[in-house]
This record gives structure tokens, C-alpha cells and sequence, in this order.
């Protein structure tokens, strides 16, 4: 079983677990939940869209996901702060199998 390192990277591999540190409903007419899953440093995400649709077939929403590190794009300045304090907490209060 692969063990999270220091800097969010499984072993053996390219890839990064990332925490839920957002969810939003989208503006326009296409009825979206926008999931934003973030690293403990806050400086790198991967963000998820699932139509409203979607959650009548009672899908749980993962707190963590381990993605590819190129799927990964680069935080906001002004976001970083707020993604890793919110990526800190969920990975000390969740299992990364856990759902909400």
C-alpha cells in the first residue's frame, strides 16, 4: 500500500492526494457543482465539475483523490492561504477514503 510523503506525492508514482477544500454551484444554466481539491501547501489543485443531475443517484463526494501531479494546476496567490489551511484540516479530520 502506497503512503503519503511530505510534499502530498505517493510513493512510486507521479501522483498527489488532494483534499476537498471547495464546493460551489456554478453561475450559468448548466446546473454545476464545481469541487475544488487542493494539496496541504495550498499551491497546487485539481478541480471537478458533477451536474446537479448527477447526485440523484446518491453519489457520496470523496474527501481526497489521488491525481495524476500534471492534472494539477497552480493556486491563485490569493488562494494558496486558505486551500492549505482547509486541505490541513480535512486531512487531520477525515480518512482519505472518507465522503461527505
Amino acid at each position: 500500500m502506497s503512503t503519503d510523503l511530505d510534499d502530498g506525492a505517493v510513493d512510486g508514482d507521479d501522483t498527489v492526494r488532494v483534499w476537498l477544500v471547495e464546493r460551489t454551484y456554478g453561475d450559468d444554466e448548466l446546473n454545476l457543482v464545481i469541487l475544488v481539491y487542493a494539496d496541504e501547501t495550498g499551491e497546487r489543485y485539481f478541480r471537478k465539475e458533477r451536474a446537479l443531475t448527477s447526485f440523484d443517484d446518491e453519489r457520496e463526494t470523496p474527501v481526497s483523490l489521488v491525481v495524476p501531479a500534471d492534472e494539477l494546476g497552480t493556486t491563485d496567490e490569493g488562494d494558496r492561504e486558505r486551500y492549505a489551511a482547509e486541505a490541513t484540516r480535512m486531512a487531520a479530520a477525515h480518512d482519505p477514503d472518507d465522503h461527505v
